[in-house]
């Protein structure tokens, strides 16, 4: 479909006019695009390199998204990397050349496709952002709040922003908020689909952490601070929640180069009563710590803590706020890290060990010193996401990870952070909302699948000249594996070959031929293949014990004493799900009341392999300790419950044992001095034969 000669004139009608009004700025692009995100600024390196001429848009005066703004712990460690490549490869290689340029080698080799930690400064980042944004004659302006946008038809013809309107052929929003395609009249959502909705185990409500027995409610019956809701809504129910928004924290304890975390102005101790309840029953509050080049920490909301550095419930209006109602937003996140902060090295309820942990921690003083060094970027983890041509949802990932007009393979697990905290009347704190890394079992990623051309596409009959690479179509459970800055890189740079193309074609972005797209994709160092060797999708969610060869014991089989909570949340799983005990925000090691005890007869006498089920997490106790008495035999052994399995297995050999066919054999497993999460799922005896 060709644009039509109305408006086409109607283009040159406005880009006269703009060009008119300011003789000194271009005002008309082959592509124009809203949002120097990593989408953004990889889709006009992208478009240009194709031959588009290309202004990109962004509202603030920081560039480059949370790429540049403190995220410099790239999540593509949690990736199969062969797959991730473009534009994201290559900024990550000149990361290493501008260090290697310095004398400064790395702790790792970008040209290595292993799961090792990349890591790097925001302004080095930063500078590398602008280089390749420069060395593309990308038309770069900040400062460009948008407005409205006009349209004819189903084409958009200009962006009115608070400082210029914008003609282009074909538009992208790259905001992670999806602001364009709101302004344009496409269809959108927010929040979490209900689980019959697209058929999604992991949609509706989430409750993986156990509930804090404390109480959430002050002495005249109030919730207390920090509290967003007495009732959580239906399990099985959507709602408008995202998961929560933090600051990545650029952090030093050099003194050189060490600026003070700011006190925080009208700092209320009361709100913290909730967090002081919470320490009172032996557990810790923390936040992450990813080491960088210059010795400099990345600091990050906890996915495992109760509370962090996330303001739960803080980002809910973000995406419908018009620019002021976002200031005050980001204002309140960062009035709420630096309390955090504040209150983890100050009060008399926080231990010592923890305050230690943080209190010689400050700013960088060679980081974003235009923002007195704190990160002008707030972590929009989730946005508005389009509904569009095709809706990527858990099944997608999970079942059908095949499409036959790809523009990505992404592979980062299915992870979100918390959405809700939730008082309940009757007693109890519970954080809910978080899903807790699904990956392939045995490795450090997730499922690898495609995300399809139609899912950055509106509806045709809604607009036809726009993409939509990172506020794309899917569900939340699909952005939760989307939604990480090496995916929305790959996105953008696919997006804005598209733009390139169908400006050039004179087409609209639904009739591009994607053969053609495909050409031009490779073409451009995109990897559009599922990777070989690596399962296209999961075992089955439940293991059925009848299934499995050798002696069988299943979590439903033990004897349990002390406290333990179930959970079908990590999968695969033997049977109806999984016990647990213990977390790990805890001041001391398990008492070792908690233990389960399994007895059995093994079918006969002789040497068995002993091995176990349960899912890996950095979360989980390092050191379980395990009883097997058999006859005269006893074996005693611990077990690292965050090792990985091996690839595509539910279990992992962790002993050989000696088996007494004429005795009773007892197995116990308890959380004796251990730290973290107890994971009791199943174990097998295999006989060596």
């Amino acid at each position: 479909m060709r644009w039509d000669c109305a408006a086409k004139a109607l283009v040159c009608l406005v880009a006269l006019l703009a060009t008119t009004a300011s003789a000194d700025e271009t005002r008309h692009a082959d592509v124009v695009i809203y949002g120097s995100t990593p989408g953004g600024f990889c889709a006009a390196i992208a478009a240009a390199r194709e031959g588009a001429s290309v202004i990109l848009l962004e509202p603030t005066d920081h560039v480059g998204g949370l790429n540049t703004g403190g995220l410099s712990f790239s999540d593509s460690n949690q990736t199969v990397r062969s797959s991730v490549m473009g534009l994201f490869d290559e900024w990550h290689r000149r990361i290493e050349e501008d260090y290697a340029a310095r004398g400064i080698e790395l702790p790792y080799k970008v040209s290595e496709k292993n799961h090792a930690k990349w890591t790097y400064e925001p302004h080095v980042a930063m500078r590398v952002t602008r280089q390749m944004l420069d060395e593309a004659k990308v038309t770069l302006l900040t400062k460009r709040y948008l407005r409205s946008v006009t349209k004819d038809g189903t084409a958009i013809i200009s962006l009115v922003t608070s400082d210029g309107t914008f003609t282009g052929k074909v538009f992208i929003d790259a905001s992670y908020e999806g602001d364009l395609l709101a302004a344009a009249g496409v269809s959108w959502t927010i929040g979490r689909e209900g689980r019959d909705e697209f058929g999604e185990s992991l949609a509706g409500k989430q409750y993986p952490k156990r509930t804090m027995t404390i109480d959430g409610f002050d002495a005249q019956g109030s919730p207390l601070p920090m509290i967003t809701t007495t009732d959580a809504g239906p399990t099985e129910s959507g709602d408008r929640n995202v998961m929560t928004y933090s600051f990545r924290l650029c952090l030093t304890a050099d003194p050189d180069n060490k600026v003070p975390m700011p006190t925080p102005a009208n700092y209320d101790p009361a709100r913290f009563e909730v967090v002081r309840r919470y320490l009172e029953t032996g557990r810790n509050v923390r936040f992450d710590l990813y080491p960088l080049p210059g010795d400099k920490f990345d600091g990050n909301n906890a996915i495992a803590g109760q509370f962090s550095l996330g303001l739960v419930g803080g980002g809910k209006d973000w995406c419908e706020a018009d620019e002021a109602g976002r200031k005050a937003i980001w204002e309140a996140h960062k009035q709420y890290t630096l309390e955090f902060f504040h209150f983890l090295t100050t009060d008399p309820a926080v231990p010592e060990e923890i305050k230690k942990k943080y209190i010689d921690l400050g700013l960088c003083k060679d980081e974003f010193a235009a923002y007195g060094h704190f990160s002008p970027a707030l972590y929009v983890r989730e946005g508005r996401r389009m509904r569009g041509m095709y809706v990527l949802s858990e099944n997608d990932i999970t079942k059908k990870p095949t499409k036959p007009d790809p523009i990505v393979v992404s592979s980062f697990p299915i992870d979100s952070h918390d959405c809700q905290r939730v008082a309940h009347k009757e007693g109890g704190v519970v954080n809910e909302g978080t899903i807790f890394p699904v990956r392939v079992k045995g490795t450090r990623h997730g499922y690898a699948y495609h995300v399809p051309y139609r899912s950055v596409l509106p509806k045709p009959e809604e607009c036809t000249n726009l993409l939509v690479p990172v506020a794309l179509s899917c569900t939340h459970v699909g952005i939760s594996s989307i939604r990480v800055e090496p995916t929305w890189m790959i996105l953008g740079q696919s997006a804005g070959i598209a733009a390139a193309l169908a400006a050039e074609e004179e087409s609209t972005v639904q009739g591009l031929s994607y053969s053609l797209l495909r050409e031009r994709l490779l073409a451009q160092d995109q990897v559009l293949e599922l990777p070989a060797n690596v399962p296209s999708k999961p075992i089955a969610g439940t293991i059925d014990v009848k299934s499995l060869s050798g002696v069988v014991l299943d979590d439903a089989d033990a004897t349990l004493a002390g406290r333990w909570d179930r959970s079908t949340n990590f999968r695969p799983h033997v049977g109806q799900g999984y016990l647990f005990s213990g977390e790990p925000d805890v001041q001391q090691n398990g008492d070792g009341t908690a233990s389960a005890t399994f007895r059995f007869k093994a079918p006969r006498s002789g040497r068995y392999r002993l091995l176990m089920a349960y899912s890996p997490h950095e979360s989980r106790a390092t050191r379980v300790p395990v009883v097997v008495t058999s006859g005269p035999h006893r074996k005693e052994l611990t077990v690292d419950q965050a090792k990985p399995l091996p690839a595509g297995e539910a279990f992992r050999q962790v002993a050989t044992v000696e088996l007494d066919g004429d005795a009773e054999t007892a197995v116990t497993i308890s959380n004796a001095e251990t730290k973290g999460f107890v994971i009791l799922d199943a174990l097998r005896f295999v006989l060596v034969k």
